[in-house]
């Protein structure tokens, strides 16, 4: 395939486990940021207030970041940073999502899963393959 047949498009994945060591830091940084975005909170709304829905997006965006460590985070992370800098590129689109999870790093199938994907994009595997892994690959023509 030529350069000039390949897709222009690449899908980055990027999965990062992150600890969250000052919980109030975060959440005074995340509300500042959603302060920052809408300006300063409304006293009073009128109810044929044009500007009522953003308020509403406002006070929603402020509870879910005050209610989990999760949402503030999210709401402060913006993929065109990681990519921003970078020649050459534009970002097309983005989408991510953050939940709390359970980590154990030290727990003995935490990471079962990446590795084996892992393995699965550099070797290749042969059921009838005697030398194992990354032995004689079969050509398919």
């Amino acid at each position: 395939m030529s350069t000039d047949e390949t897709s222009r498009f690449v899908r980055l994945r990027v999965e990062m486990v992150l600890e969250i060591t000052d919980l109030d830091a975060l959440t005074g940084t995340a509300l500042e940021s959603i302060a920052a975005e809408y300006g300063e909170p409304l006293t009073e709304v009128a109810v044929s207030d044009p500007d009522e829905r953003g308020e509403e997006r406002r006070m929603h965006a402020e509870a879910a970041v005050r209610a989990d460590g999760a949402e503030a985070l999210a709401s402060l992370v913006d993929p065109f940073d990681l990519v921003g800098e970078v020649p050459g590129v534009e970002l097309a689109q983005a989408s991510w999502s953050s939940e709390s999870i359970d980590y154990d790093p030290d727990a003995q199938d935490w990471d079962d899963d990446a590795d084996d994907d892992e393995e699965a994009l550099f070797l290749p595997l042969d059921e009838g393959d005697e030398e194992g892994p990354g032995g004689a690959v079969k050509h398919n023509g």
